[in-house]
Order: structure tokens, then sequence, then C-alpha cells
């Protein structure tokens, strides 16, 4: 029984590069959302993970695939056996103003839709998964901010959780959306702020790790991610390394996404 209203997907006949197109009606979004899908060509495929992939501001559902070219990193971590097969899903943040944040505000859902209803079209649609597909999320920027947000949020969806160049608290959007930062305002002032949901769930916490670009604009926010997380004793990763705020860093290191959630499909 399908949650959508309206449900489009692409014509494999005009599909390229293993990239699928999904466009449902969300009571979230109050209206269309879009999804770009990775779906590896593996024969005989069940119940492969779901990684969902958060885009950062300014960007849509195309952005990891055709910036990054992440769907052909994948398949070559494929078939060199790095990885196992995995569907990626990339979903638009909602399209609001230079971006949403993934979270409700707005008279609108972003995170429910991030959470419930692009797991839900992914399964609907995407004969190799199904509802024992285990999930992971992971982001850029903006997205970074959602995925570590909402696996700490909500701990018992995802397995595991992964933030490139996070923003990590809501203050910090308007580094780069022209949008008032009060629009993103949440009743409970917790649910802005990564450290303080991460704090919240400590024991239930799935896996998680983060980088960050040592020239990156939001360095010295994720080195005091990392510092507040290590005095609190919650189990993390945190890397460095070389690189900005660009595609070129996110291209290198979502490998290490990939090559960390492979670790717990195990």
């Amino acid at each position: 029984m399908t949650i959508f209203k309206t449900t489009e997907v692409s014509n494999p006949d005009f599909e390229s590069n293993n990239l699928r197109f999904i466009t449902v009606k969300s009571s979230n979004l109050k209206g269309r959302g879009d999804i770009c899908v990775f779906v590896p060509p593996n024969k005989d495929l069940k119940d492969a993970p779901i990684i969902t992939l958060l885009h950062g501001v300014y960007g849509s559902a195309w952005i990891w695939a055709h910036k990054a070219g992440v769907h052909f990193t994948a398949l070559q971590m494929m078939q060199e056996e790095k990885i196992k097969p995995m569907v990626l899903a990339m979903p638009s943040d909602g399209l609001w103003g230079d971006g949403s944040a993934y979270l409700p505000h707005s008279d609108k859902d972003f995170e429910t839709w991030i959470t419930t209803d692009v797991n839900q079209a992914v399964i609907e649609n995407i004969a190799c998964t199904s509802k024992t597909s285990p999930l992971c999320i992971a982001g850029l920027s903006m997205g970074g901010y959602g995925a570590l947000r909402l696996g700490a949020k909500y701990p018992e969806i995802y397995k595991g959780l992964s933030g490139h160049s996070s923003i990590t608290t809501k203050s910090q959007m308007h580094l780069f959306v022209e949008e008032d930062e009060s629009s993103y305002n949440q009743e409970n002032l917790s649910d802005e702020d990564v450290f303080l949901l991460l704090q919240k769930n400590k024991l239930r916490l799935p896996p998680f790790r983060f980088d960050c670009g040592k020239d990156d604009i939001l360095i010295e926010q994720n080195r005091r991610l990392h510092q507040l997380l290590k005095e609190e004793h919650i189990p993390h990763t945190y890397q460095e390394f070389e690189g900005k705020h660009e595609w070129s860093y996110w291209q290198e290191h979502i490998k290490d996404t990939l090559l960390f959630f492979d670790s717990l499909l195990d």
C-alpha cells in the first residue's frame, strides 16, 4: 500500500549509468519531491542496503551524481569488491529557499520527508530493496548537518551516520543562505544542534563518523563538535584531510563513508 498520492518513475529504456529517478507527491512536502537513485546492476540482489546521501545548499537530487560522480565511485568500489552492493538514494531537500536544512518549518516537514518518505519511495519502486533493507545516511555541508542530526534524533532508523564538512548547528546556516535564520527555528532548541541531540541519545546512537577539510570554512565548528563528543565520552570517528569546502573534497571522501557503511553491514 503506497503512502503517496502519485508516483512517477523513470523508464528503464531511457536510463543511463544505473541511475533511476523517482518523483512522489509527499504530504510532508505538501507537493512533489525528487529522488535520484543509483541501483547496482547485480542480478538477483535482494534486501540491498539503502544509503541516503543528502546534498548541501543550492543543490538538488541530481547533484551527488552529476557533480561528484558518486554512482561511478560506488560501482567501481563494488566491482573491486571493496564494498558490497548498495543502493544510493539521493533526494532533494524539499527545495525550500537556498536550503531547507532538513528541518520541519514553514508549514512543511522536511525532516519526515527524509526519514520516512524517501525510504518508502525507494522500497516501493526499487525491486532489490525491501522493508528489511538496512538504512544508513550521510551528507555534505547542510546535508552533513541533516545526516548527523536526523541520525541522532532517530537512532532506531539508521545503522550508520556520516557527515562531510558538516554544519553542526542551525546558527551556521547564515554562512550559506539568504533566508532569515529565524525561518529555521525549532520549538525545542536542542533539535537545532547536532551535539545536543547526540548527547541526548548517546546510549542509543548508531556508529557515526564525520570529517572536514583543514581549509574548510567549517573546520573550527567540526573540531568543536569532536572536542565536545570526546568530553562527553561519546564514541565516534573524526578525521581531517587536506581540502576546502568544495566538490573535489567530497568526491574523494565519499569513499570513506561508503567503506564505513560497508563495515557496518557485515
